[in-house]
């Protein structure tokens, strides 16, 4: 698989521990953005690990156990939403990322992380645009990241049953909306990310 061809090939640049990183929940108007750092074995290969966004939910959710359990490490941080609106949403993403490779029991020799920015982490970094897609080991980060943060939603619903996040993950549909509307916000949503809509439903479903 191409995906894993990418890692062997950095690997045999001199990156024997190669570790891919990634993140879930940049766009969303509630919750935290949840980042994750794996080091996969250098003779682990699965057929299905590909793009989170690629992949069902039940897929993920599988994977996410494969990935866990077959990792040399590991690691998953997070920035919740006041962090988003102190940070803005870039920065608070970076920060998601260290907490994430701070998090792992192992040392990696090279991070690929995916897009185009350095988080600014204390190993070598090497960025991949559409990493998600190139990278096995960025690609098994993004199931990481997504079927964390996926399952935080679930909890976020149970507590605030009214906003229906276990359906649409905490983004900004028009069910979302309509909600904010009947209700305002709660406290896990993202303050910054409301701006926009100053509780006026009309305005924001017709710039969508």
């Amino acid at each position: 698989m191409e995906l894993y061809r990418y890692d062997a090939r950095v690997r045999e640049e001199g990156f024997p521990l190669i570790c891919g990183v990634d993140e879930a929940g940049r766009g969303p108007l509630a919750g935290p953005v949840v980042a994750a750092a794996v080091i996969l074995p250098p003779d682990f290969c699965h057929p299905q690990i590909n793009d989170s966004k690629k992949l069902s939910e039940k897929k993920r959710e599988a994977l996410f156990d494969v990935i866990t359990q077959n990792a040399l490490a590991y690691g998953i941080g997070l920035a919740d939403e006041r962090e988003i609106d102190e940070r803005n949403i870039l920065n608070a993403t970076f920060l998601a990322m260290r907490r994430a490779v701070a998090a792992m029991k192992q040392a990696p020799d090279l991070v690929l992380v995916d897009g185009n920015r350095d988080p600014g982490l204390d190993f070598p970094v090497r960025t991949v645009v559409k990493g998600d897609g190139t990278s096995a080991s960025i690609a098994a980060a993004s199931i990481l990241a997504k079927v964390t943060r996926d399952r935080m939603l679930l909890e976020l619903d149970r507590k605030y049953p009214q906003y229906h996040f276990a359906k649409h993950k905490g983004y900004g549909t028009k069910d979302h909306y309509q909600q904010l509307e009947r209700y305002g916000p709660c406290p896990c949503h993202r303050r910054t990310f409301l701006k926009k809509w100053k509780g006026n439903l009309s305005d924001v479903l017709e710039e969508k």
